[in-house]
């Protein structure tokens, strides 16, 4: 019995430039995003990995 495909990781919500405050914290809530945003896109290969259609089997000749 195969396990049921998981759902495709949701990417972060960037950040609107009013929501920084421009004081030079550390991390900044684009820093924040930015480390979400590659977290992501690892999740995101990982899934797209598991989930691709075996490639055809090519015919003998």
């Amino acid at each position: 019995m195969s396990t049921p495909p998981a759902n495709r990781p949701a990417p972060p919500v960037q950040p609107e430039p009013e929501d920084c405050c421009r004081s030079g914290c550390t991390p900044c809530v684009f820093d924040l995003y930015d480390e979400a945003l590659e977290r992501y896109q690892q999740a995101l290969a990982i899934w797209e990995a598991a989930e691709a259609p075996p490639l055809p089997s090519r015919p003998s000749s």
